[in-house]
């Protein structure tokens, strides 16, 4: 499960998920922006930050 922990909470369908050890960036079905996450051991994601592009993201991590 991915939940979007931001504003109002919801559950994003992810369509790229690249893991690095309990971090990962997200790409969502259907939306331009990443979002950067805690990945865990279950294979969830609490997602808590948005960027514009895969370029804004990998330099956030």
């Amino acid at each position: 499960m991915v939940r979007l922990v931001l504003g109002t909470p919801r559950t994003l369908r992810p369509e790229l998920v690249p893991g690095f050890h309990s971090l990962c960036i997200l790409k969502p079905l259907h939306d331009d922006d990443w979002y950067m996450g805690s990945l865990y051991d279950d294979g969830s994601v609490d997602c808590w930050a948005i960027y514009g592009d895969l370029h804004e993201a990998l330099r956030g991590l």
